[in-house]
């Protein structure tokens, strides 16, 4: 039986359901994730078919780049998702998540070399200077 991980919005207006594997957690510390979220993003990922997006309207795409697009709760301001065009994937902001995210652990931090000065990193999760 497939673990089922759930998260929302602070409001509660997005909520989500994933019942597939989850890819372990990667912290992206790129000047458009932080500011994004005001600090650095730490995201989980799975497949579009193994998420379900309930959505009363909040629900807003912003394109940030001509590659991808961040998803976002226009009431609240939570950041939600991250996704490549084209992709048949979807990253889950991790800190949107309930509870129990079916064990998966913060795995690696990417694009260190744009991280921001006011903070280290102090953790032994593998460094990339880029993505990975």
């Amino acid at each position: 039986m497939a673990t089922v991980v759930t998260g929302s919005c602070n409001c509660g207006g997005v909520q989500l359901e994933m019942t597939g594997p989850l890819r372990p957690v990667v912290a992206c510390h790129c000047g458009q994730c932080r500011k994004q979220t005001g600090h650095f993003v730490a995201a989980t990922r799975t497949r579009d078919s193994d998420i379900e997006i309930s959505d009363s309207g909040t629900l807003k795409w912003y394109a940030a780049s001509e590659d991808a697009k961040r998803g976002f709760c226009s009431t609240c301001g939570s950041a939600l998702f991250w996704k490549r065009n084209g992709s048949d994937h979807i990253s889950v902001m991790a800190g949107v998540l309930d509870g129990d995210a079916g064990g998966i652990k913060l795995d690696r931090h990417i694009f260190v070399d744009d991280k921001g000065d006011y903070y280290e990193i102090a953790d032994d999760v593998p460094l990339y200077p880029r993505a990975d």
